[in-house]
């Protein structure tokens, strides 16, 4: 492709023809310019100083080109076809290299696409008009001489277009990005294996919130799916369902806080369900609140379980009480009315016994209610303290058994771990009662880990916990494998419930229980 001879911008006569002004002029080299090199007056926005590619031979040309642009781009002068891969802003060529490397520019606006990514024709004034199809290949041409004020503002105007075409392709990929971010959100929300739904907020003051979206697992749940798009939620509710816990709902929503709640709701077909409900209000980037989300869980099945652990422990705490008392009281009347030895030692067997059953169910009961009584999460305790008060009441219990603290000095020891005290004294209650020596010994150290973990050791001289005991831990119980004594089960659950560590290193020389726990769970 011949785009016709060269022009030059120094006033050189060129191959077509001369040049009728002299250099000064032609280059426009005056310093009143070089007070407004921006195009349209302002200076581009870039996260860089814009680079302008000058495929251009040695000379004149490219020198004056060069400094005609270097007070306001990077210019890299280059006749290496190569450099057309490298990253620039614009590029400027020669008549002859333009020529020569033609070919290569269409593949280089393919590479670049979409953003837009110029290049400029240098022609001599003295040339004929460029051939139609080199505007296939170029955005602008230029005719040399030209004053430098004009080449910088032309070459800057293509340049902020191909700036502006960059900022749009960064706006695109990061809409692409967050189209695809909340596709990905809305499949997790569709697939979740709970009930999710969002309201909005109640904008006649009706106290209603209807609802705008539903997922497939709501409508697994309930029975109910798109039809009840712009009805509140409380179609669920039904004779049933306690007034007091949608009444805490509701005022939660009102003062647009989050709640959670175990409440009893109805499905589509009139079958009840327990439902745990969490509601929380989503908030725009001003802090208002524009919408709530909802979680639905199932979660009957454990209601189930707590109302039949309910019953076994009334059970255990007063039916199974009351009938082991009264077997102590008739046992005592049977001891007095008999004098033979055999019979009366058939009656000791019988009062052990009932005393072993007394004892398991207070067992029992403690378990229950270190686990499960009211929560303490938040509420500091000064662990120190309190290990002195159980020691205390250890030796008060076991006159014979010696019973030793090391703490660390001058610190109380604070922590919010539920049910550590009941732990660390059953652990201690435990390594006295199951020893048979003349004056047993226990040892509780507690110290540090790290800062943040407590450490409790306790050490006894006794005879040693079986190993079925220890390995209900790691394997959970059977009915032919499983433990005799429910206090290592309840220090097991109260480091557990903590998400710490509990290990057990027994011996026939004696037991040393490790207790690692947060101090701040």
């Amino acid at each position: 492709m011949d785009t016709g001879p060269e022009g030059l911008a120094d006033g050189a006569p060129s191959r077509g023809g001369g040049v009728d002004k002299p250099a000064e002029e032609a280059a426009d080299i005056g310093p009143a310019d070089r007070t407004d090199d921006a195009p349209n007056g302002g200076a581009p926005e870039s996260d860089r100083d814009p680079r302008v590619l000058l495929f251009m031979r040695p000379g004149r040309d490219r020198e004056l080109v060069s400094e005609a642009l270097s007070d306001r781009f990077r210019t890299d002068a280059t006749t290496d076809v190569e450099s057309l891969d490298s990253t620039f802003d614009c590029c400027v060529f020669d008549a002859r290299e333009f020529n020569r490397v033609a070919g290569s520019i269409q593949r280089r606006r393919e590479l670049a696409a979409p953003v837009f990514l110029p290049f400029v024709l240098l022609v001599s004034d003295g040339a004929g008009a460029p051939a139609e199809k080199t505007w296939d290949y170029v955005d602008d041409v230029i005719r040399l001489p030209v004053r430098k004020r004009a080449l910088r503002i032309r070459v800057g105007n293509l340049v902020e277009r191909r700036r502006t075409s960059l900022r749009l392709a960064a706006r695109e990929r990061k809409l692409e990005e967050t189209v695809e971010d909340l596709r990905l959100k809305e499949r997790a929300m569709d697939e979740a294996p709970v009930g999710i739904t969002i309201a909005d907020v109640d904008e006649s003051g009706d106290g209603d919130n209807p609802l705008v979206y539903t997922n497939d697992e709501f409508e697994a749940l309930t029975g109910y799916g798109t039809e009840v798009f712009g009805s509140d939620c409380r179609f669920l509710q039904g004779e049933d369902t306690d007034p007091e816990t949608t009444a805490a709902i509701r005022e939660a929503i009102d003062e647009e806080r989050p709640v959670g709640v175990d409440v009893l709701n109805y499905r589509r077909n009139g079958q009840k369900f327990w439902n745990r409900l969490t509601v929380a209000p989503i908030r725009d980037e001003a802090g208002t609140v524009t919408h709530y989300v909802g979680f639905q869980t199932d979660i009957t099945d454990r209601k189930i379980r707590e109302r039949r652990m309910e019953v076994m422990n009334r059970v255990l705490s007063h039916n199974l009480r009351n009938k082991m008392n009264l077997i102590s009281g008739y046992t005592e009347l049977l001891r007095q009315a008999v004098d033979d030895d055999e019979a009366l030692g058939s009656l000791e067997v019988i009062d052990e016994t009932t005393d072993d059953l007394m004892g398991l169910a207070t067992a029992v009961q403690k378990l229950d209610r270190t686990l499960s009584g009211p929560s303490t999460a938040g509420t500091a305790v000064a662990l120190r303290d309190r290990l002195i008060e159980v020691r205390s009441r250890v030796r008060d219990r076991y006159p014979e058994a010696s019973v030793t603290l090391s703490l660390p000095p001058d610190d109380p020891l604070e922590t919010t771990v539920s049910g550590l005290v009941t732990a660390i004294e059953e652990g201690m209650e435990n390594a006295v009662k199951h020893n048979d020596g003349r004056s047993p010994s226990v040892e509780v150290d507690v110290e540090w880990e790290s800062g943040e973990w407590l450490a409790i050791e306790i050490a006894d001289d006794g005879p040693g916990i079986p190993d079925h005991e220890t390995r209900v831990l790691e394997l959970g119980e059977t009915s032919l494998n499983h433990a005799d004594r429910l206090g290592i089960w309840l220090i097991y659950w109260v480091v557990a419930k903590a998400g710490g560590e509990f290990s057990v290193d027994t011996s026939s020389e004696g037991t040393t229980l490790r207790l690692a726990v947060p101090a701040h769970p």
